[in-house]
């Protein structure tokens, strides 16, 4: 790819894990709209629920994520409390029949949980919601903090995949971003996982990060490799210190420039489809038996704030301080600080404070934008299927971008539009150009690259 094409396009631009993005959600969605919503889903919905469990014992400086540190557990006891008292009230605002198919647990780290905790956490969920006897359940791993206890307590909540953070091994850019963590510890608790059922294993790997250099990720990828994890995420660094104040501990000096972060992760995404796994959508890798990359295949994927996957919910319910979800009438966020959200759920009411409520234009430019995010194409005949006359004005305007894009990373299709291999590492930057709330000029985001 030439130096310039990369410069051009490496903008800023939203990760597109929802749309309208969360910089666009208000307070004008709150806990009222929020129980009508719940109780207007249908007897017959697919449901997916997200704990988010904000806390670390460390905190590493390149986290975007809601979490805080702490050595104590008890403000983590009191929060595990609290969630439990939020889940019994969400789920009796539910009628009758939803089903759960999918449960993740993030943060945060959710294995800081105490054993008893993690059971009764994952006690809490099961009597208030009705679970699918082949509900996904899946958990951000910290091998760091994990030890047999908290793998046994996990093991008998049930859980299905064993998501893991890994970033890079290399003991230099774990200086630089505060975390250290081994391959050979990280191997450990992918073996007791294994050894004990769980089968399914995610790795996240970082570029873009401070003192990492092509070759350094080469390496991590190699060792991700021997782990034969079932999925890998390979997502870009998003340096955002006017969110994160805590990411102002790294060095901008280090951290690789936009040229040097599109060859990293050309570089790693060529190490990962040599050894066989399948491109899912941006930045996801599966073995070609799992799930996901038969999704992909089969056009069936879809995208949350999760990332990829291979299902698709009438629901996503969020739980927790700062959790997200979405129903079919729009987003809705809980509160962020965890004293103010401990306090709204112990008082029995739902936490949400923010959200935004679908137009029919939104849903028209969310599918358009998620199809362009998990298939690089766009189908005209789909969206006329789908929305009638209200698609008219983003096909006008995919058709447009195609036919005057001067960078060659649209294309013309024989039903709409597709995305080219040139275009694929922008296919953010592509996806805003139909995004008014973006074009509009509000939120901050991270480089597209």
């Amino acid at each position: 790819m030439e130096k310039d094409v990369i410069l051009r396009n490496a903008a800023p631009v939203p990760r597109y894990t929802s749309y309208p993005t969360a910089p666009h959600f208000g307070d004008a969605i709150g806990a009222e709209t929020y129980r009508n919503w719940l109780a207007a889903l249908p007897r017959d919905a697919r449901l997916s629920l997200y704990c988010h469990v904000p806390f670390c014992d460390t905190l590493c400086w390149f986290c975007g994520c809601h979490t805080k540190e702490t050595r104590q557990y008890a403000p983590v006891a009191a929060y595990a409390g609290s969630l439990v008292h939020e889940i019994r009230t969400v789920a009796g605002l539910l009628p009758e029949g939803p089903v759960v198919r999918q449960i993740h647990w993030g943060g945060g780290s959710p294995t800081i949980l105490s054993p008893d905790d993690i059971a009764n956490l994952a006690d809490a969920l099961r009597t208030a919601f009705r679970l699918a006897a082949d509900t996904e359940f899946s958990v951000e791993v910290d091998p760091r903090m994990l030890d047999e206890a908290r793998v046994e307590a996990l093991v008998a909540a049930g859980m299905t995949r064993a998501s893991f953070g890994v970033q890079d091994f290399n003991l230099d850019v774990q200086n630089a971003i505060n975390r250290i963590q081994t391959y050979e510890e990280t191997a450990r608790v992918i073996d007791a996982f294994r050894s004990r059922g769980v089968r399914s294993v995610n790795i996240d790997v970082l570029y873009g990060l401070p003192r990492q250099t092509r070759d350094a990720i080469e390496a991590t990828i190699e060792k991700v490799i021997t782990l034969r994890p079932d999925r890998v995420a390979l997502f870009g660094y998003a340096h955002v210190p006017w969110m994160k104040k805590h990411q102002t501990m790294i060095r901008e000096e280090e951290l690789p420039d936009v040229v040097e972060r599109f060859a990293q992760a050309n570089r790693a995404a060529s190490r990962l489809t040599a050894a066989g796994y399948e491109r899912v959508g941006m930045d996801h890798f599966a073995l070609p038996a799992d799930s996901l990359a038969a999704a992909a295949r089969e056009g069936r994927l879809h995208r949350n704030f999760q990332g990829y996957t291979a299902d698709e919910y009438e629901a996503l319910i969020g739980l927790g301080a700062s959790a997200i979800g979405r129903l079919p009438q729009g987003y809705v966020q809980n509160e962020v600080a965890t004293g103010r959200y401990r306090a709204i759920v112990e008082g029995g009411d739902v936490a949400v404070v923010r959200g935004v409520a679908l137009s029919d234009e939104d849903r028209v430019r969310a599918y358009a934008i998620e199809r362009l995010m998990c298939d690089f194409r766009l189908s005209n005949s789909a969206l006329k299927a789908r929305f009638g006359e209200r698609a008219e004005d983003v096909i006008d305007e995919a058709g447009f971008l195609a036919e005057h894009d001067p960078e060659g990373f649209l294309a013309p299709g024989p039903d709409g539009i597709e995305v080219t291999a040139k275009g694929r590492p922008f296919v953010r930057s592509v996806c805003a150009s139909l995004d008014p709330y973006f074009l509009a000029g509000k939120g901050r985001h991270s480089v597209a690259v």
